[in-house]
């Protein structure tokens, strides 16, 4: 959603944690942008029965060339009790996809390899649209030669993908970064690894050089990941949320009215509510208000309690 939008809605589809079926799609909603609502009674409304049997960090975009919005989700399951180690290492190199005409109808999932040969793991893949490019940007981490790297590639129908290449690379790890287009610029935000902290850059082109932008409260935020980053309804503050995943609370919010000065402000807890489920690292997609009311009559009031 650019500024000057409409009023919107939003579903914010995510994973919960490392517990029996913690690591599956869960979908919640909001009017606001703040105050988010669970669906489906608090359960699963996507489940991975392929892969690793598991996803998580599910990130959502809608494509409105061919009227579909497109799921895709890192293939992992933690609970299985192989470790970070071999997630890192010996993980999947694919991605979940599903799709859907109508957020409650899904169909999938169906993996798709997109990792260079020697990765170790594909993770976070979130996408964005390229105007001049006329397909979508796919980026994703993956560790290489025991370095976590961005990589990405670019599809137009979440089927084929052309070769991947290094998106971002620093003299650390970095992983889960998300992209968003403002006034002339995409801003890119994405986890340090070192510092558990955010890393805030701009660019005038999605996939040529970037510039990082400094932030105090970014810089003395540690413990979190999983950036993604919306328009309110008023079409003028920006809502970042991170996962606090040090101290397993899940999202907070920080707001700004203007990316280019890196200035965010920290919302106080009771400023905002993110639902009774712990909201783990995903996606917030914003939906028009008919399809705000699509997905609570389907899931609330039709209680399919799927899948």
């Amino acid at each position: 959603m650019q500024k000057g939008m409409k009023t919107m809605s939003y579903l914010l589809v995510h994973f919960i944690g490392e517990e029996q079926n913690g690591e599956q799609v869960y979908f919640s909603v909001s009017q606001d942008g703040l105050h988010f609502h669970d669906l489906n009674k608090g359960l699963p409304v996507l489940k991975s029965d392929i892969g690793e049997e598991g996803v998580r960090d599910p990130f959502l975009i809608r494509d409105t060339k061919r009227g579909k919005f497109y799921i895709i989700a890192t293939d992992l399951r933690i609970e299985k009790g192989l470790g970070w180690k071999h997630a890192q290492e010996k993980g999947s190199r694919e991605i979940i996809i599903w799709e859907s005409i109508d957020l409650v109808n899904w169909e999938g999932p169906r993996a798709v390899t997109v990792g260079v040969p020697q990765a170790g793991n594909v993770w976070a893949p979130e996408a964005i649209y390229d105007e001049e490019k006329e397909a979508f940007l796919v980026f994703w981490a993956s560790k290489v030669d025991g370095k976590h790297r961005m990589y990405a590639s670019y599809t137009d129908d979440f089927k084929v993908f052309e070769e991947p290449f290094v998106y971002m690379e620093k003299d650390r790890d970095v992983i889960d970064s998300t992209v968003v287009y403002e006034d002339g610029y995409y801003y890119r935000f994405t986890k340090d690894e070192t510092t558990s902290r955010i890393l805030m850059e701009r660019s005038k082109s999605l996939t040529g050089k970037y510039e990082e932008i400094q932030s105090l409260v970014l810089e003395e935020l540690p413990g979190v990941e999983g950036p993604e980053i919306y328009l309110l309804p008023d079409g003028k503050t920006w809502c970042l949320i991170v996962d606090r995943f040090a101290e397993g609370k899940g999202y907070m919010i920080l707001q700004s009215k203007q990316l280019s000065g890196g200035d965010f402000t920290a919302l106080a807890e009771e400023a905002y509510n993110f639902g009774h489920l712990r909201k783990r690292h995903g996606g917030v997609l914003p939906i028009t208000n008919d399809e705000y009311q699509r997905l609570v009559r389907f899931f609330d009031q039709l209680n399919p309690v799927l899948p």
